[in-house]
């Protein structure tokens, strides 16, 4: 097979590929990054580079017209080289944005009651180990597993361990490598050591510990332990370094996955990983930003990144399946069936994970398909499955999660609601980094709108809070009719036709950092209603399935990066969220991160997770007949039976009459 040389104007020296390779696999061979948001299958257009010279062919030119052909444009994802070529690459795009998880150490609070000695799995011992003679020449792991039954028996009311007296440890485990060093260690230390365990695993009141580490001497009792809460979501991976004695968080560290690059929602990915070596290479996205993180925070806090010896993770099934290397395609593939829900315990190093390399890394179990460890950690922090009132907890992004229940019952769904609200599949639609407007205001006399800017910079496109807050005001102000057309014979020049039909004009392009007008048009608004009316579907759908009446909800816990953004009111005027009176409303933040915190620092609460996975009820949205009808009844503003959003019908009337003084008059009069 032949071979070529591909030169990008962004990487010094050339590579060689062969003929059929993609200009991706080219551009990743020679280190140039080119995000690929929908995981290579040609849709999002945001590969885009540009060919100078050279022979490519185009299996796609979808989202290109004939011009930008004629002009050496190309999808990264859907070209492919056939003979020499040089490629230009524009900027990328930048990761810029507010952290959903931009919350201080301060605000997070250690579990009521928490105490180290009773509450954590993991615990340091110091033992003093009885020397070999010609008499006894018992072997040295025998003599450590002895050593320590002993110890924790003597002392187990003080420290905890829960060995009644006069019984032993089950059994002790060990990794092959921490094994060939406890005979110098017990020489080294005199054969006084002082391990660190963790006792997790307990049957019939005797734990089954498992070895950490081994030093010699004694270890002081103000040495810290530390443990990280990790949350890989599909958008930002968060850590938090927690000192597992005090309970404390000292550090937080949060930033996009990287596995953004490759696919911006789970099919996508799960897409991307089925190719060749998707697989390990998202797998190794994930673990590099993972251990960006875990740097980051051991720097913040001054901690010796191999004195962390613990690790909850949480996670949707996909982000789970993807850390682990294990397939994700059956996760898209009627039935829909996950390869694992609970997943065992693994050591640090077996993840690749910068920590101890024998450090306890716990995934935390999930339900199903598309409702993960995240949602379970969720419902616990919500404190969903230990509440007398009946919840509504959601976690509203490109799949959106619902729980519905209360300590005695609980059902889950989730539906595909597609990035919309997360800026794919809106022509100027971006993430929430600088230069995205984040709300929109309209005059209802003159059309005209002001906003607000991420960094208070020039506009460059809208963020999900943007677009339903411009979505709402289009509609209240008459821009919009409820099917999400756009009326063109309303006296202002922002209204027109473009490209995709009629827009409104949100930025003129003197104001805008593109030097481009900034609109929406009649496709954006189609996506938006569309993954709107998915989410209301999907909670009212699985509410009726259980026949428990929505407006009987008495909390709406929103959890989740997005969520901590929406606008309630500007949520429910576009039939986002249900209506309700306001107070019913939580915002709740990063809940899946707080929920590993718990599972952490407290075993009951680590088990709570596990029985809440076990007894959630999930229900298969595709396989309920009556979820299309009630999507379709969605995909109106706010709906087509406006006797659910009472509010929004007063509001829209209190509008009317602002407008025609004639009805305000007769209002007067009435």
């Amino acid at each position: 097979m032949a071979h070529h040389a591909v030169t990008f104007d962004v990487s010094a020296n050339p590579v060689t590929v062969q003929t059929g390779t993609l200009l991706t696999e080219a551009a990743q061979k020679a280190g140039v990054e080119v995000t690929q948001p929908c995981g290579g299958q040609g849709r999002c257009g945001r590969c885009l580079v540009r060919v100078t010279e050279g022979n490519i062919r185009r299996r796609s030119t979808l989202r290109l017209s004939a011009e930008d052909v004629a002009e050496g444009f190309a999808l990264a994802c859907q070209a492919v080289v056939e003979g020499d070529a040089t490629v230009s690459v524009p900027p990328q795009e930048k990761v810029e944005r507010r952290l959903s998880t931009d919350r201080t150490v301060a605000q997070v609070t250690v579990p009521l009651g928490y105490n180290y000695l009773t509450d954590q799995t993991v615990r340091r011992v110091t033992l003093d180990v009885s020397a070999p003679t010609m008499d006894n020449q018992t072997d040295d792991w025998s003599r450590l597993q002895n050593a320590l039954s002993r110890t924790l028996t003597q002392d187990g009311e003080t420290k905890g361990a829960g060995l009644a007296p006069g019984s032993s440890l089950l059994s002790l485990q060990v990794s092959l490598p921490l094994l060939r060093r406890i005979g110098r260690t017990l020489r080294d230390g005199e054969w006084q050591v002082t391990a660190t365990l963790d006792l997790a695993d307990r049957r019939d009141g005797r734990p089954s510990a498992r070895l950490i580490d081994l030093q010699p001497g004694q270890v002081t009792e103000e040495t810290p332990l530390w443990g990280v809460a990790i949350d890989i979501g599909t958008t930002t991976v968060t850590v938090w370094l927690v000192d597992l004695i005090s309970g404390e968080v000292r550090a937080q560290a949060a930033e996009y996955n990287g596995q953004i690059s490759r696919g911006e929602d789970v099919i996508s990915r799960i897409i991307y990983a089925s190719k060749g070596h998707g697989d390990d290479e998202m797998r190794d996205l994930v673990v590099e930003s993972i251990n960006k993180l875990i740097q980051r925070a051991s720097k913040r806090a001054k901690v010796d990144q191999a004195d962390i010896v613990k690790a909850t993770i949480a996670g949707n099934s996909t982000m789970m399946h993807l850390l682990l290397g294990i397939p994700a395609e059956s996760i898209r593939l009627m039935p829909f069936v996950t390869a694992v829900n609970s997943i065992p315990v693994f050591r640090a190093a077996e993840l690749g994970l910068d920590l101890h390399p024998e450090a306890t890394v716990d995934c935390l179990p999930g339900v199903a398909s598309y409702v993960g460890a995240d949602i379970s950690a969720g419902v616990l922090s919500a404190g969903v499955d230990d509440s007398d009132q009946t919840s509504l907890f959601l976690d509203i992004g490109t799949n959106g999660e619902t729980v519905l229940g209360s300590k005695e019952w609980l059902v889950s769904c989730a539906c595909s609601a597609g990035p919309a609200f997360e800026g794919a599949g809106v022509l100027y639609g971006m993430r929430a980094t600088r230069g995205a407007i984040e709300e929109v205001w309209i005059n209802g006399q003159t059309y005209e709108p002001n906003y607000r800017v991420i960094g208070e910079v020039k506009a460059k496109g809208f963020c999900g809070s943007g677009l339903i807050s411009l979505l709402a005001e289009l509609f209240l102000n008459g821009i919009l009719d409820k099917a999400g057309n756009f009326n063109h014979l309303l006296p202002t020049k922002r209204i027109r036709r473009g490209e995709h039909g009629l827009e409104y004009v949100v930025v003129w392009a003197d104001d805008s950092d593109r030097g481009e007008d900034l609109v929406i048009t009649h496709v954006d608004v189609d996506n938006l209603l569309r993954a709107k009316a998915a989410i209301y579907a999907g909670f009212t759908v699985m509410a009726d399935s259980v026949g428990f009446p929505l407006e009987a909800v008495e909390q709406v816990l929103i959890g989740g990066a997005f969520g901590k953004y929406i606008n309630i009111e500007k949520a429910v005027e576009i039939g986002l969220l249900p209506d309700m009176p306001w107070d019913r409303f939580y915002f709740l933040g990063n809940t899946s991160v707080l929920g590993a915190y718990r599972a952490l620092l407290v075993q009951a609460d680590r088990d709570r997770i596990q029985a809440i996975a076990g007894r959630m009820t999930y229900i298969e949205l595709s396989a309920d007949n009556s979820f299309y009808d009630s999507f379709t009844s969605a995909l109106f503003l706010p709906h087509t039976d406006l006797r659910k959003f009472p509010s929004v019908v007063k509001e829209l009337e209190q509008i009317e009459r602002q407008r025609d003084p004639a009805i305000a008059d007769q209002g007067q009069g009435g």
